[in-house]
Parts: structure tokens; sequence; C-alpha cells
């Protein structure tokens, strides 16, 4: 591992060579914010990928094209003289200390009106967390309510999750975890109802009817329960599923090569030749 010297002469390199970019590289000095903001989605997906993938050669990588854009982004407000990088780490460095009072001693905030948040008293992930929030509303520029902090763009997964967690920080959350499934389950029968009364629609119009608003509705409402059971559970559901998808994408991968091995097409092969090809899959992971 590198020294704190070594480190800072490194960021200092690539600062250097941002200057270099910008000035003397056509394609550099075109960029603005706008037309960055894609690439830097993209960026940050990717580092995603290499984190579910645990392939810490490949986080290496992204990490560094995420700093690029944050590094470019701050080249291109000092041009502007707006902001530069400087601001960029002062700000994260304010930002981090005043959220921390039980580490760095500042009188910010308190766990509940007679529990100062000091060292002894915060000792739990979850007691950060529900500091943070309290932080956060008192917080100069900060959120104004509890939702305010929840980007707009985020994934519709990601952001109920944040959605129930942030509420859950402020005590509206279930008294004990296991009441979760009950919600579950009635989320589930109101679910199956709609598609009844869709069904029984679509029969009196000769099949004619198409899924009506309700059914998406009560769809959602079912997603948004499962998520908040795996949220009490300590899973976080995008990470679980996106093992899903893998773990899909790996043995699906596998049914295809055997079937071509075999000298088949898929659309030729019936469903229980393709799940036999399936459970050697499974077998074979096991």
């Amino acid at each position: 591992m590198h020294t704190r010297e070594e480190q800072l002469k490194a960021f200092g390199r690539l600062l250097d060579i941002m200057d270099d970019l910008r000035e003397k590289c056509p394609w550099d000095r075109k960029q603005t914010f706008d037309s960055l903001r894609q690439n830097t989605i993209e960026e940050t997906y990717e580092l995603a990928t290499a984190i579910s993938r645990q392939d810490m050669n490949e986080i290496c990588k992204e990490l560094g094209d995420v700093l690029l854009h944050v590094v470019f982004y701050a080249k291109m407000g000092s041009e502007t003289k707006e902001f530069d990088i400087a601001d960029v780490c002062n700000r994260i460095c304010d930002k981090l200390i005043f959220r921390h009072p039980h580490v760095y001693g500042t009188q910010t905030a308190s766990l509940t009106e007679d529990r100062p948040a000091s060292p002894d008293r915060v000792q739990t992930a979850d007691d950060v967390s529900h500091l943070w929030e309290q932080v956060k509303l008192k917080e100069k520029g900060g959120n104004k309510t509890v939702l305010g902090g929840i980007p707009d763009s985020l994934p519709s997964l990601v952001k109920a999750y944040r959605i129930q967690d942030k509420v859950a920080n402020v005590g509206f959350d279930w008294e004990k975890r296991e009441d979760v499934w009950e919600k579950v389950k009635e989320e589930i029968r109101e679910f199956e109802e709609e598609l009844r009364k869709n069904d029984e629609m679509s029969a009196s119009l000769n099949g004619d009817a198409s899924l009506n608003d309700g059914i998406t509705a009560e769809f959602g409402d079912l997603l948004f329960a499962l998520i908040n059971a795996a949220r009490l559970y300590k899973i976080k559901p995008d990470n679980a599923l996106e093992q899903t998808n893998l773990k899909f994408i790996r043995r699906f991968n596998y049914l295809e090569a055997e079937a071509k091995k075999q000298g088949k097409e898929l659309k030729e092969m019936t469903l229980e030749e393709m799940d036999a090809l399936w459970n050697e899959a499974k077998r074979g992971e096991n």
C-alpha cells in the first residue's frame, strides 16, 4: 500500500493531467456538465457491477473512471470560478464532521432529547443511522423534510428501500419485524383479487380487456412490502436481485451452450429438455 504522501502525489498527478486534457484535447475541451452526465451514470453502474462481482481489479479500475468524472466536473467549475476541487473536498469534509458529532465532539444533534451524541451513546450502526437523519434535518442547506433528500432519479428499487429506511429512522416502522409478513400476504391477496377482477372483465369482453391500472398499482404495493421485509431482515434487495440475475444468466448460458453442443436450437427444444439442462447447470454449481 502507498503512503499518504504517495497518495497525495498521485491525486495531484491526476489534477495536472486533467488541466492538460482540458487545454490540449479537443474532445475534453468540448465537454460540458450536460454532455458528461450520461457518461457519469454509466460509469457508476459499471462500478456497481464490478462490486456485485467482487472483482477487486475491476473495482479499482472503475473507481478511477468515477474519480475522473469528479475531477472533470471540478475542473469545469473552476473555469467559471464557481467552485474547484478544494471546495468539493472541503464541503464533504465539513459534512462528515458535522454528521459525526459522536466522533468529532460537535454538538449538532442527539439520538433523543436526553441522549447526547457522544461516543459512549452511539455504539451501533443503527444508532448512527438514527443520528444522521436528525443531523440532516438540522444541517444548514440540508433536507427540510425526512424524505427530502431522496434523488428523483434513483432506480425505483433503491428508492423504495431508501424511503423505508429514512422513515424507520424517525420511528415509522414495524414494532416487530415478523409483522411485515402479514402485510406481504395482504398485498398478495389484494393483487390476486385485482387479477381476478381483470379476468372476469376480460371474459365478459371476449378476451379484449387489457390489464387495468389497479393491477399495476397492487403489484407495486406488493413489491414495496417485499422490499420492506428485505430491509427489516438486513437484506439489500438490489444486491439480492442482482445476485439472482447473475445466477440466471450463468445457468441460461450453460443451457444455451449445451444445446448447441447437441446441435439443437432453443426454439426447437421442449420445455422438458430445457429443464433437464437447467438442472444440470444447478447441479454443476453445487
